[in-house]
């Protein structure tokens, strides 16, 4: 039997969605998997919908934190108790393609590498497809991921043996592109698996949300993951930007 894949799920009133990203794990090809559940003190049902869940599959474990910390935090605390050999990530707001597991384990031992992610498509929050796929390079460097999170945090999946548990930040926004810069530093390049194999789920509220905001978040990464001075964090974020806007480095293509 292939090694134990460690799924993280951090979850915040994540009622509306939590049995659709579950059974997304449940209905995987790859079987050998434990699903670490965080729940980062809701004030919805979650807690009662993923006890449920937890009750009829022992595959599923749930934990609950006192306060609300973010996703780093919860993220960390599931990170602390996975047993497995792999360890990847899922929102519980967000799906995997049934094959997704499989796929990306056959990848990782052909091409023996520590690390991979994938392609994935984007739906509302009905779960429908909005005409969006987002693509990447099929040979990741550090300097391209320094300027673009290409790595979707829903498709990434790396090995403990090679790296050991990586801590994550406890920032509340950008945590996981400090993660997968963890990562390429240490080997350089990075493959994805050049299909896609997950669904993102896009809020009405996500749309909307300030960009202004998202670019604060983006300048801390280079101010305190990078701990860059002032004008080298500006200087970079003008190569974010420019990046972001001129050269479009993300391929997102309509659908068909």
């Amino acid at each position: 039997m292939e090694g134990l894949v460690s799924i993280i799920t951090p979850t915040f009133n994540s009622e509306a969605f939590i049995i659709e990203t579950i059974r997304s794990v449940q209905e995987q090809t790859y079987q050998n998997w434990e699903l670490i559940i965080v729940d980062d003190a809701s004030t919805d049902d979650t807690a009662k919908v993923v006890k449920v869940e937890a009750y009829k599959d022992i595959r599923i474990q749930f934990h609950e934190l006192e306060i609300n910390l973010g996703a780093g935090v919860a993220r960390n605390f599931a990170i602390g108790k996975a047993k497995g050999k792999y360890i990847a990530f899922l929102d519980a707001d967000d799906l995997w393609k049934f094959n997704k597991l499989e796929k990306q384990i056959y990848f990782l031992n052909e091409k023996q590498i520590p690390f991979t992610f994938s392609f994935y498509d984007c739906i509302n929050e009905g779960g429908k497809l909005i005409g969006k796929s987002v693509e990447a390079p099929l040979k990741l460097t550090y300097r391209q991921l320094f300027f673009c999170n290409y790595v979707g945090n829903l498709t990434g999946i790396y090995d403990t043996e090679y790296f050991g548990k990586i801590e994550i930040s406890s920032v509340r926004k950008r945590q996981d592109w400090t993660m997968w810069l963890t990562i390429l530093k240490k080997i350089k390049v990075a493959y994805v698996v050049p299909e896609s194999l997950a669904f993102y789920r896009v809020h009405q509220n996500s749309i909307s949300a300030s960009k202004l905001k998202l670019l604060k978040y983006n300048f801390n990464v280079y101010r305190k993951y990078h701990r860059l001075n002032l004008i080298h964090s500006l200087i970079c974020m003008v190569g974010f930007l420019f990046t972001q806007l001129v050269l479009k480095p993300k391929f997102v293509r309509k659908e068909a």
